[in-house]
């Protein structure tokens, strides 16, 4: 794929995370993956991700980005 931007998941305790229940799907676009981002953030929790980080053709964009609520 020629544009892909994918998201990776860690754990609380700063541990990569994989599992069939999470997306490792590419997506076309930055705003593409944000949307999705932005649509699944609430499942990603229930599923114990404590943040996510986004990458553009292997390398990082932003992250980690805590999904915990700001204190």
């Amino acid at each position: 794929m020629s544009d892909a931007w994918t998201w990776t998941y860690v754990d609380a305790e700063g541990n990569a995370m994989a599992g069939d229940e999470l997306v490792t799907t590419a997506f076309p676009s930055q705003s593409d993956a944000e949307n999705w981002f932005g649509e699944s953030w609430h499942d990603l929790t229930d599923l114990g991700v404590d943040a996510v980080n986004l990458f553009h053709e292997g390398a990082l964009v932003y992250g980690p980005m805590s999904l915990r609520a700001a204190e």
